[in-house]
């Protein structure tokens, strides 16, 4: 509030004085520095000469509140004081027009800074619970820099993993063959005189050209792209370059790309094009590259300057707080989903929490240790079920909390992604989320597990050092990058992430709304921009497993000469051989097995891309015989083909000690009746 104390003698520029004695008042001081930058001069009370050059101040008033003395001799105290001293920095002047412009705020921030002021110690202890050490603005260059590496490999892993498998999975002689389902659709579309529209309805290069060597190119410009992003190099055109072609693979591979992981991945690639900085080289290369245009080979001090000027600090852009934002706001909406769905779907066993007694052993790919965790009791079962509510339901809603409560958040979602790749093997998906949980840590947070030199090149989000160890000495963060070093590439402007954030954040309340049944009137125009979108699946729902499989049906496909003896193929993955252990294969994913599992929940008429895999093994197609792990027909493709249908169930303790195996099997019938090439010519 505004005195009627004028001082004599004005400080050159905005002058606030806190009691440097109080803890509470220390810690926050240290924030406005931050946000008011060399607009505004701190000092404690308690420092020397300070209460004898204002004597018009009166001795208690500096023990009772915060002064801020104006260049015009102006004094204010409380929250007035606070809201003129960040005034001075353009960006927080909104405080103090609310302040002046509506009484009852002004009124209760009064009250709240005075009830803060008579409490200081319990306020102090509830800023250390919540906030830790560090109540200033965090950075986040360590995390966009971790992060946007832990993205790169993601990639790198999916572009990999698809392309190991492609020609089998979609190419010319594989089992959904890409140029055949392109010809159909072009096909289609010229019927129904549809043009550029079907670059929406299928947006996928391949429309260009869907030869297999235009898919193997596909992956492996994707593949280069990804460790581009992992060095660090043109991250924006990388990971618009990566969206773009994973999309591409994902149209075109259809049953095959069909997953959450895949859409989460697209998801999380496209938000991360806003959150990357704007630059081609990283600030090392930068440096690397100056200093070896300067290094003489004759003269040895010279080389120690270029040294020099590679270590030199170089502040990089800030990233985009409002795509960090959205990137956090992907997270809440993939856990909080997975738990509404479960909860929601009226399965007896997610209500009764029996649901984990079955999962380990009906899940599409288990692991080994899985195999443990089935063994475990009942009432254990059980809570950990209940625990996996509790994260799924309740952690995503710590990400919008006090940092270290986010810290918590993350941990516990980080926690039960680790379990999950444990005990089954979910690709990427998990290290995807995980990828996703750095989010929720801060650059102060960070520091403590990245080498010092390494801290030397980087910058928190006002240009200050990012290390505890700067904070602690007290060194003054500056106003800006613009006020310190040098920066080294930019960020999105706020015209282009503020109507992103209103249009995904719309999206995401329409899509988690669907959660509850609501579907308000006012979502109908956010409703129809969903299903436009839905084709490019940028902007998903999310939710596995919201009905439990209580019982494990598997196909086992086989092969004969003469129809009397029959030999079965061996897959890398699934289930097959009880005496094989379950494997770990992720973050890889087998993709013909995982449609194996899916393809048991039903029969082979609706499956037709299994009656097509068929067909290649009738045929004899190498690219196709290369997805699995033992062709029992080597030199030439068998005459007939079946398949059976077997219930699998993990075996106990007692059982694989007398036997050696991991599952334990019963045939329940057939699956496909013996088929042969001369039934797919006569249909």
């Amino acid at each position: 509030m505004k005195s009627d104390i004028q001082v004599a003698t004005p400080p050159p520029k905005p002058l606030m004085i806190y009691d440097g004695d109080c803890n509470f008042c220390t810690l926050w001081v240290r924030r406005w520095q931050q946000m008011t930058g060399e607009s505004v001069d701190y000092l404690p009370a308690q420092g020397p000469g300070i209460k004898a050059q204002f004597p018009e101040i009166p001795r208690e008033q500096f023990d009772t509140a915060v002064q801020l003395i104006e260049s015009d001799g102006t004094v204010y105290s409380g929250a007035e004081a606070v809201f003129r001293a960040l005034a001075h920095r353009p960006n927080y002047q909104w405080p103090l027009r609310t302040y002046e412009d509506s009484p009852p705020f002004a009124d209760i921030t009064e009250w709240a800074y005075r009830l803060v002021a008579g409490n200081r110690t319990l306020f102090s202890r509830l800023t250390r619970w919540f906030w830790g050490r560090h109540v200033e603005l965090p950075g986040h260059l360590l995390t966009r820099w971790i992060f946007l590496r832990a993205l790169g490999a993601v990639y790198l892993v999916a572009f990999v993993s698809l392309w190991t498998q492609i020609s089998g999975l979609i190419g010319h002689a594989g089992i959904l063959p890409t140029d055949q389902f392109m010809a159909a659709a072009r096909q289609q579309c010229d019927l129904q005189g549809i043009g550029l529209e079907r670059f929406h309805l299928l947006p996928t290069l391949s429309w260009v050209n869907s030869s297999d060597g235009f898919l193997h190119f596909q992956c492996a410009a994707g593949t280069v792209l990804a460790v581009l992003l992992v060095v660090g190099i043109a991250p924006v055109p990388c990971l618009a370059l990566l969206w773009l072609l994973y999309l591409s693979l994902v149209t075109a591979g259809r049953d095959f790309l069909g997953f959450q992981w895949d859409n989460l991945l697209l998801e999380a690639g496209f938000l991360a094009i806003f959150f990357a900085p704007w630059q081609w080289l990283p600030h090392y290369l930068r440096s690397l590259l100056s200093g070896a245009r300067t290094v003489s080979s004759e003269s040895y001090e010279t080389k120690v300057n270029a040294e020099k000027a590679v270590r030199a600090p170089v502040s990089e852009a800030p990233p985009s707080r409002i795509a960090l934002w959205l990137l956090r706001l992907l997270l809440f909406k993939l856990m909080f989903s997975s738990g509404c769905v479960k909860l929601f779907s009226g399965d007896a066993t997610w209500r009764n929490l029996t649901a984990l007694t079955f999962h380990y052993q009906t899940q599409p790919l288990p692991t080994w240790i899985g195999w443990y965790a089935n063994q475990l009791p009942l009432w254990l079962q059980k809570c950990s079920c209940a625990g996996m509510f509790a994260i799924e339901l309740g952690a995503p809603f710590l990400i919008f909390a006090p940092r270290r409560l986010r810290f918590c958040g993350g941990t516990a979602i980080a926690f039960l992604q680790i379990l999950i790749l444990l005990t089954g093997n979910y690709t990427f998906f998990n290290w995807l989320t995980l990828a996703l949980c750095l989010l929720l840590l801060d650059d102060f947070a960070l520091a403590a597990f990245v080498p010092g030199r390494f801290l030397n090149s980087k910058s928190d989000a006002r240009g200050a050092p990012v290390s505890d160890r700067a904070c602690a000495a007290g060194t003054r963060p500056s106003a800006g990058p613009e006020a310190g070093a040098p920066t080294c590439g930019c960020r999105w402007p706020r015209f282009v992430t503020i109507p992103l954030a209103a249009a995904v954040g719309a999206i995401y309340l329409f899509q988690v709304s669907l959660l509850f049944g609501a579907r308000p009137a006012w979502f109908y125009p956010v409703a129809v921009a969903d299903a436009w979108l839905e084709p490019f699946r940028t902007f998903n729902g999310y939710g596995l497993f919201a009905g439990m499989t209580t019982e494990r049906r598997e196909i086992i496909v086989e092969g004969s000469d003469d129809g009397i003896n029959w030999r079965a193929y061996e897959f890398k993955y699934k289930p097959g051989d009880v005496h094989r252990p379950p494997a770990f294969v992720a973050p890889h994913q087998p993709r013909l097995d995982w449609q194996m599992w899916f393809a048991a929940l039903g029969d082979y008429r609706q499956n037709p891309w299994f009656v097509n895999f068929c067909l290649r093994l009738l045929q004899g197609s190498p690219e196709v015989s290369a997805l699995l792990a033992k062709n029992p027909f080597p030199d030439h493709p068998p005459h007939y083909l079946r398949a059976g249908f077997y219930d699998y169930r993990f075996t106990g303790f007692a059982e694989r000690r007398a036997s050696g195996a991991w599952w334990k099997r019963e045939r329940l019938g057939e699956y496909l009746p013996p088929v042969s090439l001369a039934d797919f010519e006569k249909n």
